[in-house]
């Protein structure tokens, strides 16, 4: 992916950290709509200099259509095109049906389904016109099959699927993929911090994720389309 130019939402937090590197050390130009900034410090700080000059990282909120199509058009300026994008923003909630508060439902569905539909919308324009492009959304292989104990989490999650495999289909004649992957426990902070006492020698490293991503991403995986591929 060699001066190609990516979109990683999420792409400076522990998975996505791992997926920008990845892309960064593949070539690739990495645009990155980012909410924390000492998120976007730790990432740069790990970087060489000819990478962390093919970042072009901005504040964007990507549940706010209009922030996501103005930071999509400044990477389009930037560079010209947009190649791929990955989903990777999302969020964590336990609960079980009756005890989830309708909020928490609407945020479920607002970061891990609402921020994939804007950021997809906002770039398929452009692919289909190219005739080209790939887009990777990060779902979760606790879903699959459904399950209960955080069912707005697990809802979200699975409408990531079924919109993957979907879009897939409507954009099939443009040669435009759309694959998702789909991890399970990641060995990151957060994890960490949420499940100390946990057994952690099954958990996947972010870096196995990423490689993945990266294969989606490229030329190899041209004839893959529709797919949920676990990790």
């Amino acid at each position: 992916m060699s001066g190609e130019v990516a979109i990683v939402t999420g792409g400076t937090g522990a998975l996505g950290q791992a997926i920008s590197t990845a892309l960064l050390e593949a070539g690739t130009i990495v645009a990155i709509p980012y909410a924390v900034p000492e998120e976007r410090a730790a990432l740069e700080s790990r970087l060489t200099p000819d990478q962390r000059a093919r970042i072009h990282a901005l504040p964007a909120d990507v549940t706010d259509e209009a922030a996501v199509v103005k930071f999509v058009q400044t990477a389009r300026d930037r560079f010209g095109r947009v190649d791929a994008l990955v989903n990777v923003v999302g969020g964590f909630a336990g609960g079980d049906l009756v005890s989830t508060p309708l909020g928490e439902w609407e945020r479920m569905m607002k970061l891990n389904l609402t921020s994939v539909v804007i950021t997809c919308r906002a770039v398929l324009p452009g692919m289909i016109a190219a005739r080209s492009g790939r887009i990777v959304n990060i779902a979760s292989r606790a879903v699959v099959p459904p399950q209960g104990g955080f069912i707005a989490y697990t809802v979200s999650k699975a409408a990531v699927i079924t919109l993957t495999q979907a879009l897939a289909q409507e954009v099939k004649p443009h040669q435009v993929t759309v694959n998702a992957v789909l991890p399970s426990t990641m060995d990151t902070p957060a994890n960490r911090r949420a499940m100390p006492d946990a057994d952690r020698s099954g958990w996947v490293r972010t870096q196995d994720v990423a490689s993945v991503v990266a294969f989606l991403l490229s030329d190899r995986a041209a004839a893959v389309s529709g797919a949920a591929i676990p990790v």
